[in-house]
């Protein structure tokens, strides 16, 4: 299981602020340690420019003490060596070896330190060896013990061991805090966006006026409320619409059936309540298929079968299927083709041009024209549908493609249910187009373009 947000914001804070504490705390014990070998240093650069001055003026005994006061036996020592190792002179705590072998002797050739532990003193020791002037086989030693600056880097070490925690402890608290203080406004957002319901669908979060990301967040989320509440509407519009459009040949079929068992009929009163009642089923039938391509396309795509296809046969079967509505209408349908073919799902595209002829026979005036072109273009095929009707009321244009969206006049023809063209739409998406609605001076025209 995953740790909360706030638990695991302090975890990263606090484990960065323990390495920001060990890098301190390394920098500090580091420099500490540096600053002290240099006063170490310097106080043993002192002491052997004495001892090299006495050794090179005093050339029996006594050049370790020739300098007064020199060694102090408790911090401090010194030694002559000759070449080979022997000590010439030495002060009283480190009589008992010499400090540096004949090898290392010979290798002083300037100013030499080491640090190292010798047999006299219980510490170790920091050693500065100088050569002698005017004596090319002696070299004079000096060193001094580092307790007193162990001593120091253990204090601080304790110190930091002790104050480390504590600080980190103390880091920590703070960063649940600021954690906290953080994410109180992102919890709040939380029970508001909980308390969003489908029985208050217009509530939204408060937006804080702060101009931040929680500000942005806010917002963002109330955008997607607007498009969720917007999508429910449309989807209870579009049952509701549903339900109306089912429930009208229903009860016509039912109106139908309770006729024809109402008394005894004859054979021709039968047969015409059969055909009334067939008209009904069909009609159920083609509302049933157009809300099942709608259905499919809301649940996301209308698959599509792409086969290579004449353009000229997708246009001459779609008139073709249409011939008996033509004459019962009185229009006529002239068809401009190109020679091409398109690779496109033929029985989706003949069912969107059903549909648009369908919308233009119904709106075209007896004895008037449909216009209906095809061609191929820079990867899309152009089908364009033009009927000398009164055209798209202008208030429907926004929404010409929007499921049961019909005009006043659509009323006077019952066949019509108002999914023609958003079914077309769906389809044109399905291939990756799009379809587009315009009045023109002498009519409508409808614009299918998919991509082929």
């Amino acid at each position: 299981m995953r740790l909360p947000i706030r638990l695991r914001l302090t975890l990263i804070f606090s484990a960065g602020t323990a390495l920001i504490l060990l890098g301190l705390g390394a920098f500090i014990y580091l420099r500490l340690e540096a600053d002290l070998l240099d006063s170490v240093d310097a106080g043993l650069r002192s002491r052997a420019q004495v001892l090299a001055d006495a050794a090179a003026t005093h050339s029996e005994q006594n050049v370790v003490t020739a300098g007064g006061k020199l060694i102090d036996p408790d911090e401090a020592f010194a030694q002559v060596l000759d070449a080979s190792g022997g000590i010439v002179e030495s002060s009283s705590a480190v009589t008992g070896a010499a400090l540096l072998t004949a090898s290392e002797i010979r290798a002083v050739s300037g100013p030499t330190f080491s640090s190292r532990q010798i047999a006299a003193v219980d510490d170790p020791v920091r050693l500065l060896a100088v050569s002698v002037a005017g004596a090319t086989d002696r070299v004079a030693v000096v060193g001094a013990t580092l307790g007193d600056v162990n001593e120091a880097l253990q204090r601080l070490a304790l110190a930091m061991a002790t104050l480390g925690p504590i600080a980190l402890l103390v880091m920590a608290g703070a960063g649940w805090l600021l954690a906290g203080a953080a994410l109180r406004p992102v919890e709040r957002m939380r029970r508001e966006a909980a308390a969003v319901s489908a029985s208050e669908p217009s509530r939204r979060l408060l937006v804080p006026d702060t101009g931040d990301e929680l500000a942005r967040l806010a917002a963002t989320l109330n955008s997607m409320l607007d498009r969720l509440q917007e999508a429910i509407e449309r989807e209870r519009r579009f049952v509701d619409d549903a339900s109306h459009e089912l429930r009208t040949p229903l009860a016509t079929l039912r109106a139908e059936i309770d006729l024809a068992l109402a008394r005894r009929r004859d054979a021709a009163e039968l047969e015409a309540s059969l055909r009334g009642a067939q008209e009904d089923v069909n009609r159920l039938e083609r509302l049933a298929a157009d809300l099942l391509v709608l259905a499919r396309a809301r649940g996301g795509r209308i698959p599509v079968h792409r086969v290579q296809t004449p353009l000229s046969d997708l246009v001459t079967r779609s008139v073709r299927s249409l011939d008996g509505r033509v004459a019962a209408a009185g229009v006529r349908i002239e068809i401009d083709v190109a020679d091409a073919s398109v690779d496109v799902d033929p029985d989706r595209i003949q069912q969107a041009l059903v549909n648009l002829l369908e919308n233009a026979i119904r709106h075209t005036p007896r004895d008037g024209v449909i216009h209906i072109s095809a061609r191929r273009t820079d990867g899309h095929a152009i089908f364009v549908v033009e009927d000398p009707g009164p055209g798209f009321p202008p208030e429907l244009m926004a929404s010409a493609f929007e499921p049961f969206t019909r005009g006043d006049g659509e009323a006077t023809h019952p066949e019509g249910t108002g999914l023609g063209l958003s079914i077309v739409r769906a389809i044109a998406e399905a291939h990756g187009g799009s379809a587009a609605a315009e009045n023109t001076p002498g009519g409508a025209r409808v614009t299918l373009d998919v991509r082929i």
